[in-house]
């Protein structure tokens, strides 16, 4: 949900770029409307970020961080200005408010600010918000459910001032939760009976965080972060075999490694994602009244470790894929088919931010 920032004007859908800014690197997603109202593909790419130019969700050092998204701006060949970013989940307190349906918009916008102040810890004159109405409320016809999204407006303002810096405009500020779900939600439309009824657990494995969230009938039903990422593998393989960290994602990926790898270092390493991927679940079945999951997708830039869809398959017994944001898509001239088949499970925030082009 956009964060007090203008939304996009001018004629239908104008280019806009789906911007994922991580800790390690930022990637760049850019849409076009395909045929027969599909999406496509226009173009895709990342760059690495300096060590330290972004630490816990907070950017460190604007200069760096605007630098990288120029070279990834030249680097992907677009010429679309328009940004969508996203807030680490960490960083934006959301609550879901029933209100009055009577209202107008201008009274609604007043409740809700004046709800607002009871769940945010700031001094609302610190704070950016929005709010979203859901829908109509389940128990009352006469009221709706509202949600809101609110965020310390420096942190905002960093994001925002890195995408000035490089020659661009912020046209959207989402949540990165909230973006990996509008990607993973047209998945789940493409399959069998629209996924009707199943219930589809989310595991967003990123360098140092899990983001968890599982999904029935559109409906979030449960979410949950934990603190498990790659970066505790390829600290290990740059401690082991003395490699540059770049050079280490890069080989985690493909196991090109020595042979004492997989034994020592790879095969530990998935049986700890396996066992916070159990515990997760278990978690899920003790807090909440459901007793089963249908399926487990994982996404991240972890997701494509060699080995880890099996033993996460092995160890829960649950049918689990690796899924791709760009699925059914159609693809652009400068898109790599094969490298893109590597590539693509990183690319969820990304591409649910591209996808803001056509609300």
């Amino acid at each position: 949900m956009a964060l007090d920032l203008a939304t996009l004007l001018g004629r239908k859908n104008p280019p806009l770029i789906g911007l994922d800014v991580s800790s390690f690197d930022i990637k760049l997603v850019e849409l076009s409307e395909g045929g027969d109202k599909a999406y496509r593909l226009e173009r895709y790419a990342s760059e690495p970020l300096p060590k330290g130019a972004i630490l816990d969700g907070n950017i460190e050092n604007i200069e760096q961080v605007s630098e990288a998204v120029r070279r990834l701006v030249k680097k992907s060949g677009t010429s679309a200005k328009n940004v969508a970013l996203a807030m680490p989940a960490s960083a934006v307190i959301t609550k879901k408010m029933i209100l009055p349906g009577s209202l107008s918009e201008q009274a609604l916008e007043v409740q809700v600010e004046s709800e607002a102040s009871q769940y945010i810890p700031f001094a609302m004159d610190d704070v950016s918000l929005d709010f979203c109405v859901i829908g109509p409320a389940a128990n009352s016809e006469e009221d709706v459910e509202v949600m809101l999204a609110a965020s310390r407006k420096e942190k905002i303002e960093d994001r925002v001032a890195v995408v000035q810096a490089a020659g661009l405009q912020a046209k959207v500020m989402d949540v990165e939760s909230y973006a990996a779900r509008t990607a993973i939600l047209r998945l789940i439309d493409m399959q069998p009976n629209q996924g009707r009824d199943q219930i589809c657990a989310v595991f967003q494995i990123g360098a140092k965080r899990t983001y968890i969230f599982i999904l029935l009938n559109g409906d979030v039903i449960y979410e949950r972060e934990q603190q498990f990422g790659g970066a505790q593998l390829t600290q290990d393989i740059v401690r082991n075999f003395g490699l540059a960290q770049e050079e280490a994602e890069m080989k985690k990926k493909t196991a090109d490694l020595p042979d004492s790898y997989e034994m020592e270092l790879l095969e530990p390493f998935l049986e700890s994602a396996a066992l916070e991927v159990t515990r997760a679940i278990q978690f899920f079945f003790t807090s909440t009244p459901y007793t089963r999951v249908d399926q487990i997708f994982l996404t991240g830039g972890c997701a494509v470790i060699p080995g880890l869809v099996d033993v996460i398959a092995e160890r829960t017994k649950i049918s689990t894929a690796v899924v791709s944001p760009f699925k059914g898509m159609e693809l652009g001239s400068s898109v790599n088919e094969k490298s893109l088949r590597g590539d693509a499970p990183a690319y969820m925030v990304a591409c649910g931010l591209a996808m803001r082009r056509f609300d």
